[in-house]
């Protein structure tokens, strides 16, 4: 059974009023990746997708991602919205985390403009940043979303949430 959900404040956004199938949107939010004390990437001109139950995934344009700090690790997933991810390899600073970051060649239609973007997995790097704030990972291993005070749930991927 789902948690109740937490009503937003001024200037909060709730997790169980995205819709479901996901949003895309654009965002020009400040957002910065850090990995082994290097900033990785950093950009405004980002999308975000948003989810019933998940705080926003961030998909950030390959070139506001330093050269060389990304390639190609084993696996993939398939998201029934968006289609068949890839994984990558994240490199920063003395930091290598295989599988921390990954990205669609070839989404689904509706999914098209973050084609080559990729996502981050906030917990697996030394911090994300959202407009300055640090970011909190999502629960659970298999979810990348970016949390901030702008955006309340309850949020699935914690004990208990398989269902939602």
């Amino acid at each position: 059974m789902r948690a109740s959900r937490i009503e937003p404040g001024p200037g909060q956004e709730s997790a169980w009023d995205y819709p479901r199938p996901p949003a895309l949107e654009p965002t020009t939010a400040h957002l910065v990746v850090v990995l082994g004390g290097v900033t990785i990437a950093d950009t405004r001109a980002a999308y975000r997708v948003l989810e019933t139950s998940h705080p926003p995934n961030y998909y950030l344009p390959p070139d506001d991602v330093v050269p060389g700090a990304l390639e190609p690790a084993p696996g993939s997933s398939f998201c029934e919205w968006k289609g068949r991810a890839h994984y990558l390899t994240v490199r920063g600073g003395d930091r290598e985390e295989v599988a921390a970051a990954w990205a669609y060649d070839a989404p689904s239609p509706r999914f098209a403009a973050v084609a080559g973007y990729v996502a981050f997995y906030p917990g697996r790097m030394d911090a994300c940043f959202v407009d300055g704030e640090r970011v909190v990972p999502q629960d659970g291993g298999f979810y990348g979303g970016w949390i901030t005070s702008r955006v309340v749930g309850p949020f699935k991927g914690g004990p208990g949430t398989r269902g939602w």
